[in-house]
């Protein structure tokens, strides 16, 4: 069902050009994967600003941008709206099936989705979307199985380094298309 291993240089920046939906898994993706638990028993979660600043400034492009997250937690969804993600979905069993059905709502292909996970649960998502990324501390399999792996780890910037690749093939995309009009 995936593609061939590693997208080159040139068919990377021509998929990301085309690239409408951000999609992201939360824990060791958005966070370092570490659980925080104080003594009442709150649970507590690290984000990278720089992530959520990445995050915006997809959004500015009109590109989409979604979490889609097994866990249901309070704090997802107030980081969520806080960044003002449209598509949040927690609780999510099969991964792949909400992303194909956020992406036929909109109106995209899954060739146009870009999903960025880490552990064995985003896989099938991972091999059926446009570009997938892992960050750099992924499981194994995960590393073997993306286009792209981050040189940043899960909750340190990872999320940040593949939104600057897209927005660098798309922003390459506006300034061709402008020299042509």
């Amino acid at each position: 069902m995936k593609k061939s291993p590693r997208k080159t240089a040139t068919s990377a920046a021509a998929v990301l050009r085309q690239i409408r939906i951000v999609a992201t898994d939360v824990d060791g993706v958005l966070t370092d994967a570490g659980m925080y638990y104080s003594e009442s028993g709150d649970e507590l979660k690290k984000f990278n600003t720089r992530d959520g600043m990445g995050i915006k400034l997809l959004q500015k492009t009109g590109v989409i941008t979604a979490i889609v997250t097994q866990e249901r937690t309070k704090i997802v969804a107030r980081r969520a709206e806080k960044l003002a993600i449209p598509e949040l979905h927690q609780g999510v069993m099969d991964k792949l099936t909400v992303i194909r059905e956020m992406a036929v709502r909109h109106g995209f292909a899954l060739q146009q989705v870009a999903y960025i996970g880490d552990d064995v649960n985003d896989l099938e998502a991972l091999r059926a979307v446009g570009f997938s990324a892992s960050p750099a501390d992924g499981l194994p399999e995960i590393v073997a199985a993306v286009d792209y792996v981050c040189q940043k780890k899960g909750g340190e910037g990872a999320v940040r380094e593949v939104v600057e690749l897209i927005l660098e093939a798309q922003t390459s995309r506006h300034k061709v298309q402008g020299k042509r009009g």
